[in-house]
C-alpha cells in the first residue's frame, strides 16, 4: 500500500466523509463536506447509530445540521470542541448569543452575539440571518442538543429549573415574529398558473404537473412525503361517483396513497389520503408513461431528459416549486413547496370544507395549526374588518 494511501485512510477529515457518504440519502450532499470538517468521530458515529435506529429521515436530517452548527458555534465562541455533557453555563451563552433584543444593541455593542463569532460563522456558511435567530429556531436546536446528550448516554447540564427560567424569559423578550414556511399560499387559482408553465410534451413537464397535483389534492404534502413515494405506497381503489350524493353519477378514478412514517406520525399508523378525479388520472398517467413499476414515484432528471433510478431529493421538491413561480410570473422568494399544503387549507376553508374533513386529508394533528388557516380566510372574508 503506497504512503500516500496510507496518508489518506488516516485522515480523520476524509474518514468522517466516507462515512457520511453511507447516509447520503438522508444528509444533502452539500452539506456532507461541511459537516465532516465540523463533526467529531463521536459525533459521526452517533448519526450512524441514530439512522441504524431508524430514525425519520427529516429528523436525523435536523439532527446533523443542528450538530454541525453547535460545533461550529462552540468552537467560534470559545475556541474548543463542542462538550459532553455540555455545562449549564455553555448553554446560557448559546442563549446570550441567539436570543437579544437589536434595540438594546445599537446602545450597547456588546449585547448579543459578538462580531467576531458571527463573522467566524458566516465565514463557515453556518450563519445567515441578521439580527436574532428566530425562538423556533433556538428551541430546535436546543431540543436536538438534548436528544444527543441522551443518544450517547449522558443527561444534559442545561436541563434545569434556573436555565428553563432563562430561556422562558429569552423567549419573551425575543423580539422576532413567527412567520410561516411560505409566504404565499399556493391555492386553486395559483396552481391553475403552476400547472399551466407544464404544457410541453416532455418527461420533466409531466412529473413536475403531476407532482403538483398530487401534492396539493392529497392533502398538501409536505416535500419530504414527495420525495419518499413510492409505487408500493400506491393502491388502486374502485372509481368513485364524481356527485357523491348521486351514486349513479359519472365515476371517477380513485387511488389511495399510504403515507407511511410521517413528521407527526409512524410507519404503523396505517394512515392514508385519497387522490380523486384530475390528480389520480395524472399520477397514474405520469407511472405509465415513465415506465415506473416500482420504486421512487418521483425521480430526478438530467438536462438532457433522461430520468435517472433515485428519487428526487426534498429540496429537488422545492426547486420546482420555485422555478414553476418564476415561470407563472410570481417571485419565487414567496412561495414553497409549504405553500402546497397551507394552500390546500386556505382553499378548503374558501369551498367551505368542514375542518375535520381537511384535517382527516391533510393530516395535521394539530387543530390549533390547521384552524389557523380557516381563520385567516373567515377575518379576510368576514365583517369585523369592515365596520367603518
Amino acid at each position: 500500500m503506497s504512503q500516500s494511501l496510507n496518508n489518506r485512510l488516516d485522515d480523520p477529515h476524509l474518514r468522517r466523509t466516507n462515512e457520511l457518504d453511507a447516509l447520503a440519502g438522508i444528509l444533502p450532499a452539500d452539506r456532507r463536506e461541511a459537516l465532516a470538517a465540523l463533526l467529531t468521530d463521536e459525533d459521526v458515529a452517533t448519526l450512524k447509530h441514530l439512522a441504524e435506529e431508524g430514525m425519520g429521515a427529516n429528523t436525523l436530517r435536523a439532527l446533523a445540521s443542528d450538530l454541525g452548527y453547535l460545533e461550529g458555534w462552540a468552537l467560534a465562541a470559545t475556541g474548543l470542541p463542542l462538550p459532553w455533557p455540555a455545562p449549564e453555563g455553555l448553554a446560557l451563552k448559546f442563549l446570550a448569543h441567539h436570543l437579544w433584543d437589536p434595540a438594546r444593541r445599537e446602545t450597547e455593542p456588546g449585547h448579543g452575539m459578538p462580531e467576531t463569532v458571527a463573522a467566524s460563522l458566516k465565514a463557515d456558511g453556518l450563519l445567515r440571518v441578521v439580527g436574532p435567530h428566530a425562538p423556533g429556531t433556538v428551541r430546535r436546536r436546543l431540543a436536538s442538543w438534548a436528544t444527543l446528550h441522551r443518544w450517547r448516554g449522558l443527561a444534559p447540564a442545561f436541563a434545569t429549573p434556573a436555565f428553563k427560567t432563562a430561556l422562558k424569559f429569552a423567549m419573551r423578550a425575543s423580539a422576532r415574529s413567527p412567520h410561516r414556511k411560505s409566504q404565499r399560499a399556493i391555492t386553486r387559482d395559483v396552481l391553475d398558473r403552476l400547472l399551466a408553465t407544464c404544457v410541453l410534451n416532455r418527461l420533466v413537464d409531466r412529473r413536475d404537473r403531476t407532482l403538483l397535483l398530487t401534492a396539493f389534492a392529497s392533502g398538501g404534502r409536505r416535500r419530504s412525503e414527495l420525495a419518499s413515494l413510492r409505487v408500493e405506497q400506491i393502491e388502486a381503489l374502485p372509481p368513485v361517483p364524481a356527485n357523491p350524493r348521486d351514486p349513479e353519477s359519472n365515476k371517477l378514478p380513485c387511488l389511495a396513497i399510504r403515507l407511511g412514517r410521517t413528521k407527526r406520525g409512524n410507519a404503523d399508523d396505517g394512515s392514508r389520503v385519497l387522490l380523486i378525479g384530475r390528480p389520480a388520472e395524472a399520477l397514474t398517467t405520469w407511472l405509465d408513461r415513465a415506465g415506473i413499476s416500482g420504486g421512487a414515484v418521483f425521480r430526478a432528471i438530467d438536462r438532457w431528459g433522461r430520468m435517472g433510478q433515485g428519487a428526487i431529493s426534498a429540496d429537488g421538491v422545492n426547486d420546482i416549486v420555485k422555478k414553476r413561480c418564476r415561470q407563472a410570473g410570481f417571485d419565487p422568494a414567496l412561495f414553497s413547496a409549504h405553500g402546497l399544503r397551507s394552500g390546500y387549507l386556505t382553499q378548503a376553508a374558501h369551498a367551505g370544507v368542514p375542518l375535520p374533513a381537511a384535517m382527516q386529508q391533510s393530516q395535521h394533528r394539530s387543530v390549533q395549526q390547521a384552524a389557523s388557516y380557516y381563520n385567516d380566510v373567515e377575518n379576510l372574508m368576514g365583517k369585523a374588518a369592515r365596520l367603518y
